[in-house]
């Protein structure tokens, strides 16, 4: 079966430092856009361009994902912030002529200069990928590209927590020094004014948080805890319905998981076989199993569960005793005022990645409305 080859470019300084200005201090973490990769096709080629003089952490993080890194020094009292851009034209160009089996460019930035770069890629039959820092995007790059994912909305992207943005600000200003020195971040001036997530998670992977949660796992998106099988397979099968107009079949799931790890195997969970596993996930509610293209390959569906609206009356609720007390509800901290409301509340449960997204969906429903204050910057909530 014949799938996409992936060549990633990242431009890290844009990326690194983009996700440490405008996500709390987060530091940038490359398996998110991974997984999202391997959702898409089998990624041959890695590579990331800065002065790694200032990202020495990040650099061991890359190595340990079999990134090259290109070094791209910058001199003492000279600028040359364009080097690595240019560099990295360079090469994404000579790659997509000498390789022609590369059929996918990943390319990972923010700023517009790229954007002649992704026209020619284009120009030259070559389907193209952003990926960028919502804030530190320019508003020319994204519709330039056949596919936009924005790096704060990938599966296992969170800022970092309120209480650390305090001490993480210190480096990420200090990083900010640094990068004024060398280069800038292009298209903040044209970044996009209001943040959004990505589209709604499958209603099965909430399903799946939900089975965790039966078996006494807890399932809090803050305390981050390590993947359990069924809610693997869920989010994998929802991010090939995503980025696949075909249907999701077992060998396709198959060869997707062992490119998040390469290590996967379903003998490690007590499956003699991959059927075996599906078999068991099927009556778990977690997926649905039907005839697919070729026998003993099953397409794979995720069903329609949950009860979204036992939890969007606790929404609605919730906002308007805020609201008659204090008259203004922002979104921050109101999942906590949920949660002591209605302790067993997970936006998980009812299929969501994140709560914003749980809040999209209740005003979408009529149920509550949702407004970006530019002022405060962050969503404000109110009963209809």
């Amino acid at each position: 079966m014949d799938e996409d080859r992936i060549a990633l470019f990242l431009d890290y300084e844009n990326l690194a430092l983009g996700a440490r200005e405008h996500l709390g201090g987060a530091p940038f973490d490359l398996k998110p856009i991974s997984d999202a990769l391997a959702e898409r096709g089998r990624v041959v080629a890695r590579r990331a361009y800065a002065d790694w003089s200032y990202f020495d952490d990040d650099r061991r993080m890359l190595t340990r994902s079999h990134v090259e890194l290109i070094e791209m020094p910058q001199r003492m009292g000279a600028s040359r912030k364009n080097a690595a851009d240019i560099k990295m034209a360079v090469d994404a160009i000579e790659l997509a002529f000498s390789k022609d089996y590369i059929s996918t460019f990943a390319v990972c930035t923010g700023d517009s200069d790229f954007t002649p770069l992704v026209h020619k890629l284009r120009e030259l039959n070559k389907r193209v990928i952003g990926f960028g820092v919502r804030d530190s995007t320019s508003r020319l790059l994204p519709p330039a590209c056949d596919e936009f994912l924005f790096y704060d909305n990938l599966e296992g992207v969170e800022p970092a927590p309120e209480t650390t943005r305090s001490s993480e600000g210190g480096a990420a200003r200090g990083a900010k020094r640094a990068k004024s020195s060398t280069r800038r971040t292009a298209g903040s001036a044209g970044s996009s004014p209001e943040p959004s997530d990505r589209s709604a998670e499958s209603s099965a992977a909430g399903a799946a948080a939900e089975t965790m949660s039966s078996r006494g796992i807890d399932d809090d998106e803050d305390s981050a805890p390590p993947p359990d099988l069924a809610v693997l397979v869920a989010q994998t099968v929802a991010g090939l319905q995503q980025s696949s107009a075909g249907p999701v079949t077992a060998s396709t799931l198959k060869r997707t998981l062992l490119r998040k790890d390469p290590t996967f195997s379903e003998a490690d969970h007590g499956f003699r076989a991959f059927g075996e596993l599906l078999e068991k996930l099927q009556t778990r509610s977690i997926v649905e199993l039907v005839p697919g293209p070729a026998k003993g390959d099953p397409e794979i569906r995720l069903p329609e569960v949950g009860d979204r609206a036992e939890a969007f009356a606790l929404l609605r609720r919730v906002v308007a005793d805020v609201q008659a007390q204090d008259g203004r509800v922002s979104l921050s901290g109101l999942k906590d005022q949920l949660r002591r409301s209605e302790p067993g509340f997970s936006e998980k449960k009812q299929g969501y990645r994140s709560f914003l997204q749980f809040c999209k969906a209740a005003q979408a429903d009529g149920v509550v409305e949702l407004d970006w204050d530019s002022t405060g910057r962050e969503y404000v909530l109110r009963v209809p």
